[in-house]
């Protein structure tokens, strides 16, 4: 029952527009455990523990969020169903983590001992090292980049189709950058697949396999420390790609302003107010700030 319900709220979600990828694969994960203990409706007690088992306490209250959510739909129909209290697990806001900016060194690095995974012959460090460079150059979501197909690059850009808010854009590509993308797909050519990023059995590669090979190569780089403690991430290269094309506006407040705007369309927000969230103070905006509020106080005073 609870299965089917499930379906029903995902079928509901999408049709508001939302790809509901991550929550629907948390709730149904939720609805075999419950199910598995021979539930019929949303218990408290059994969310707070499904949501419990987990690493962190931003994952733990986040699964009870999504399962708060889903229980507030399903009771509105029949009450035998609980709503789980929002304060299970205390007060909690959610922390964003501090993003990390990496430098063009650091991503040639990165770039170069991908290329030197092995075993000899195969596709997976030169997909690695084509996706960390695709990543940095146009700021991409991973699932974006994994899910080009060859087709979508054209001479104006490349088309990323179903992004996460269902909707299709197109990203100019610098020359380099095309040069690049030429180049692995003549090296994976021999390897069969219709997407442009394979592994080498010609499939996708899923995302626990690249941030696996991920954290390997940032281990080995010095960039990460050991299991358990964190450190820059895959898609801290879209950060980065954000941060660095701020830098190039300068102190010109008219055109910083444009460029926000061109931003949330690049990165495929919604709403420019969302592209803040991928901005970090690095020194060079912060001395474009000083010299912004020099300028301003310089006028106040003439």
């Amino acid at each position: 029952m609870l299965s089917r319900d499930l379906d029903a709220y995902i079928v509901l979600q999408r049709a508001r527009g939302l790809k509901f990828t991550t929550q629907s694969g948390l709730l149904r994960t939720f609805v075999t455990f419950a199910e598995a203990a021979g539930d019929t409706h949303i218990r408290t007690d059994r969310a707070i523990d499904w949501a419990a088992r987990t690493v962190s306490r931003n994952q733990t209250c986040t699964r009870l969020a999504i399962v708060r959510r889903f229980a507030e739909h399903m009771v509105l129909a029949d009450p035998a169903h609980e709503v789980p209290p929002p304060d299970a697990f205390g007060r909690w806001h959610f922390q964003r983590r501090l993003p990390y900016i990496y430098t063009g060194d650091e991503i040639a690095v990165l770039m170069a001992a991908a290329r030197r995974l092995g075993p000899p012959g195969a596709i997976q460090g030169e997909t690695l090292a084509t996706l960390i460079g695709l990543l940095a150059a146009t700021g991409l979501r991973v699932s974006e980049a994994v899910g080009l197909d060859p087709g979508d690059i054209t001479a104006d850009g490349l088309v990323i189709r179903e992004t996460k808010f269902r909707k299709s854009r197109l990203v100019p590509l610098h020359a380099s950058a095309r040069a690049a993308l030429e180049s692995y797909i003549r090296r994976r050519k021999p390897i069969k697949g219709e997407a442009l990023l394979v592994n080498d059995h010609g499939r996708r590669p899923s995302y626990v396999t690249l941030y696996a090979l991920f954290l390997r190569i940032a281990r080995e780089t010095g960039l990460r420390g050991l299991p358990g403690e964190k450190g820059p991430r895959l898609h801290d290269l879209r950060h980065t790609f954000a941060v660095r094309s701020l830098e190039a506006c300068g102190g010109d407040r008219r055109a910083i302003s444009r460029h926000m705007l061109a931003l949330a369309t690049y990165l495929g927000h919604a709403d420019p107010s969302h592209t803040w969230w991928y901005l970090q103070a690095t020194p060079a905006l912060m001395r474009h700030i000083a010299d912004a509020g020099e300028a301003l106080m310089a006028e106040g005073t003439a």
